[in-house]
């Protein structure tokens, strides 16, 4: 994969600094490993949907961990034999991971849940009141009046 140079870009804008930090370590860190898959899916206008396929795995061997435009999920491995049974082959994989998710501001884990080997991750953007575009009303009630100058004092003296 060819590396992107934000340099032009990083030179006539202000504040996108995070941005580009993000695009170039993203692209230096999907290089790796791709366990588990997973698909990212837009469910509305603000609703979005993570689905990991978490085959093997319970919901006490997983950890979703949501903190500020970071969402981190990792599984442990258990251990191979259970209740005592010899395993003769392995077909599932069991290995450990850790995905981590960029989240855009105002975004925050609505649910989780584990079925049939998906974990699935639903996520709402609730942008705040206060940062929503509002109208701005124009008042047209103030009259304006004219504001003396000095030489209006001097003139209006004589």
């Amino acid at each position: 994969m060819s590396r992107f140079d934000f340099t032009p870009y990083r030179r006539s804008t202000v504040g996108f600094d995070r941005l580009f930090d993000l695009l170039e370590n993203q692209a230096r860190l999907n290089a790796g490993d791709n366990y588990p898959p997973f698909n990212i899916s837009r469910r509305g206008e603000d609703n979005y949907r993570i689905t990991l396929a978490v085959a093997g795995f319970r919901a006490a061997d997983i950890d979703i961990t949501a903190q500020q435009n970071l969402l981190v999920v990792q599984g442990r491995k258990r251990d191979e034999a259970e209740d005592g049974q010899e395993l003769i082959h392995v077909g599932i994989a069991n290995r450990g991971f850790e995905r981590r998710f960029e989240l855009a501001d105002f975004v925050r884990v609505e649910r989780a849940d584990l079925a049939d080997g998906l974990l699935i991750i639903d996520l709402v953007r609730e942008v705040p009141d206060a940062m929503k575009p509002r109208k701005i009303a124009i008042g047209g009630t103030a009259a304006l009046t004219a504001v003396p100058s000095d030489n209006d004092d001097a003139a209006s003296a004589a």
